[in-house]
């Protein structure tokens, strides 16, 4: 009489764990699939992450190629420059600048600062 009754309240409380454990299953995959869509979420704007890095890094590389070839013209152009002044200071005596010293060289200064400012 007394097994019985001890066996009647393992059953009981076994349903009771069998009922919880269902429960239990039930919430957790429920988590499950919310997970897994916010994770198939979350790999689609990785992947449209990525593809904006790589579009905005081949523009980047695309400007900077264009910098470059461009800051090459404009060295070689001042270069070009300061060839012709001393050729053109040996045929002419000097005579081609009129201007003081101060001002040629505030202007070379003015010409050096703008191409390292544009080298950066």
């Amino acid at each position: 009489e007394t097994n019985d009754k001890e066996k009647t309240q393992a059953i009981a409380d076994a349903q009771i764990r069998l009922e919880d454990l269902g429960n239990k299953i039930e919430e957790l995959t429920a988590s499950s699939a919310r997970l897994n869509t916010e994770i198939k979420n979350h790999e689609k704007e990785i992947a449209q992450n990525q593809d904006a890095l790589d579009k905005a890094t081949a523009i980047r590389e695309k400007q900077l190629a264009e910098f470059n070839a461009e800051e090459k013209d404009l060295l070689e152009s001042v270069s070009a420059l300061k060839a012709a002044i001393t050729v053109l200071s040996k045929h002419h005596g000097g005579a081609m600048l009129q201007l003081p010293r101060s001002h040629v060289l505030g202007v070379a200064a003015t010409v050096a600062h703008e191409l390292q400012r544009h080298a950066s």
